[in-house]
């Protein structure tokens, strides 16, 4: 899709996106605000001969780079205040993958409990407006989650 083109794993954590993305060819970023995460996505990501660039920072707080990434890959973060700079820091073409929970996660007894971490129903849609929507869908079941990829337009 990006022959050795440039990806963002955001909230990274230990990096099992970032993996897959290494895996697939992209120079991949990690950004993640726990220290001890990123040393274990560099260990795993260097146990079988790849290379990831770890950021440690707040993502609320750290400035994504525009025009910059082929893809960008969020899940199971939400901060509403970041959607026009993750939109942004794509190249045109580049895609958007975001996975994370919905208000409907409230029914079960694991996930986030606090409605600013949840998405409202078709939400997600709503915020990448101005985006091309490749697939989005919305479950409820095995986690109630959102996801959809979209790419960012031409200028």
């Amino acid at each position: 899709m990006f022959p050795g083109g440039r990806a963002l794993d955001v909230a990274a954590g230990r990096g099992r996106h970032s993996l897959a993305l290494a895996a697939a060819g992209f120079r991949v970023t990690a950004v993640e605000l726990q220290f001890d995460a990123l040393v274990q996505a560099r260990s795993a990501a260097r146990a079988v001969g790849l290379s990831l660039a770890c950021v440690c920072a707040d993502c609320t707080q750290f400035p994504l780079p525009r025009s910059t990434f082929h893809a960008v890959v969020v899940t199971r973060y939400l901060d509403r205040d970041l959607f026009p700079a993750l939109c942004d820091a794509l190249v045109p073409g580049g895609v958007l993958l975001y996975e994370t929970f919905t208000e409907h996660q409230l029914r079960y007894d694991r996930g986030p409990r606090s409605r600013a971490h949840l998405l409202a129903p078709g939400e997600l849609r709503l915020r990448l407006r101005g985006m091309d929507v490749l697939f989005d869908e919305e479950v409820v079941a095995p986690d109630a989650v959102a996801r959809i990829a979209a790419r960012r337009r031409p200028d």
